[in-house]
């Protein structure tokens, strides 16, 4: 007994997706901008930050103990070494009694000049706010209806406003300070105060925050793909493919 001739041929299986030798090279160099991109960025940003220290501390070392002075060429980071040891001799010098004393005199010679000591007296307060350690700006992240209503922003959450302002502020609500960075500098932004009742707080870090704002929402927190999860979802999609593919495979004839 032979198979019927009646019998449908076996359909050829399912052909995998063919890249052309274009798209490849494609795919390859996406990728190794994937790779080196945020590496080289990183260091030339890190380059850039060296060299600015080193050329502004350099005009202050003598020569006699700058290293291009006995080695023909220069090293470096030496400008950033030496303004690190600088400062932390500083911050000794003004953790004692006769350094704290030097550092008050400096201060009552500072507030006595109008247009230096309203400069002095804001960046003191805000790098006291930022590197104590123990002020809570910019630690909360939230959101806010602006620049129009149904649109929101992410802004940072600072403290709230002192008596005067908060006098002055127009309803009984109690209000926050917030800054609203812009995308992609956020360094630059808009500072203002709403009513608490109108901010959102969402589960997010400033750095997440930082990392949104910078790519403009390309990067979502917690996107980052989980390398199990991705495998377990290949696995299932193979499997499946090769169902799909089984299904469409004529089954056997019988003999007569």
């Amino acid at each position: 007994m032979t198979p019927r001739d009646d019998a449908p041929a076996p359909l050829d299986p399912i052909p995998e997706p063919h890249t052309g030798l274009m798209g490849r090279f494609r795919n390859y160099f996406l990728t190794g901008l994937v790779v080196t991109g945020p590496i080289a960025i990183t260091l030339y940003l890190v380059w850039w930050f060296v060299t600015w220290v080193d050329g502004v501390v350099r005009p202050f070392v003598p020569l006699a103990y700058r290293p291009e002075t006995y080695l023909p060429y220069g090293v470096p980071g030496w400008g950033l070494i030496v303004a690190f040891f600088t400062l932390t001799l500083v911050g000794f010098l003004a953790a004692n009694l006769i350094g704290r004393t030097l550092v008050d005199v400096g201060e009552t010679f500072l507030g006595r000049i109008p247009a230096v000591r309203a400069i002095y007296r804001g960046l003191k307060q805000v790098f006291e706010t930022l590197f104590s350690g123990k002020g809570s700006s910019f630690r909360k992240v939230g959101l806010v209806e602006f620049p129009s209503p149904g649109m929101w922003s992410i802004v940072l959450i600072s403290q709230s406003p002192n008596e005067d302002i908060a006098r002055n502020l127009p309803g009984q609500e109690e209000h926050v300070s917030v800054f609203l960075p812009c995308s992609p500098n956020p360094t630059t932004g808009f500072f203002f105060y709403v009513p608490k009742s109108k901010i959102i707080e969402v589960d997010l870090t400033a750095e997440d925050a930082a990392t949104l704002i910078m790519s403009a929402g390309v990067v979502q927190p917690g996107s980052a793909p989980d390398p199990k999860k991705a495998a377990a979802l290949a696995g299932v999609a193979n499997a499946a493919r090769i169902a799909n593919a089984s299904k469409l495979q004529p089954e056997p004839a019988k003999a007569e």
